[in-house]
C-alpha cells in the first residue's frame, strides 16, 4: 500500500485548496478511503470520508459545508476540496485507508494565515 498526497501550501483565510492523494498497491475502489489531519501539538483527527463508489461522503462538524472528498477509481485518486479555510484549518493533511491497519501517506502540509 503506498498514498502520495500533494497539493498543500500557504492559503489565505478565506481561500480553497485542493488536494489530491495517489494510491498504489491495492485496488482502489474496493475501498473507503478517509482524509485525516494533525494540526501542530494535536492528536490526529479524521477529517471525512468518502464510500467506494464515490456517492457517500461524511464529514467532522467542523468541515461541513466547507470540505468535499471525491474520488476517481479510474485514476486512484482521492481529492479534498477545501474552501473557506480557517486558520484552525493549518494542519498536515493525510489520505487514509484501512488495509491490515490504518495506512497512511507522507502528508501534505496545509497553512492558513494572512
Amino acid at each position: 500500500v503506498q498514498l502520495v498526497e500533494s497539493g498543500g501550501g500557504l492559503v489565505q483565510p478565506g481561500g480553497s485548496l485542493r488536494l489530491s492523494c495517489a494510491a498504489f498497491g491495492f485496488i482502489f475502489s474496493n475501498y473507503v478511503m478517509n482524509w485525516v489531519r494533525q494540526a501542530p501539538g494535536k492528536d490526529l483527527e479524521w477529517v471525512g470520508m468518502i464510500n467506494r463508489g464515490g456517492t457517500y461522503t461524511d464529514y467532522v462538524n467542523s468541515v461541513k459545508g466547507r470540505f468535499a472528498i471525491s474520488r476517481d477509481n479510474a485514476k486512484s485518486t482521492l481529492y479534498l476540496q477545501m474552501n473557506s479555510l480557517k486558520p484552525e484549518d493549518t494542519a498536515m493533511y493525510y489520505c487514509s485507508v484501512n488495509i491490515n491497519g490504518a495506512q497512511k501517506g507522507q502528508g501534505t502540509q496545509v497553512i492558513v494565515s494572512s
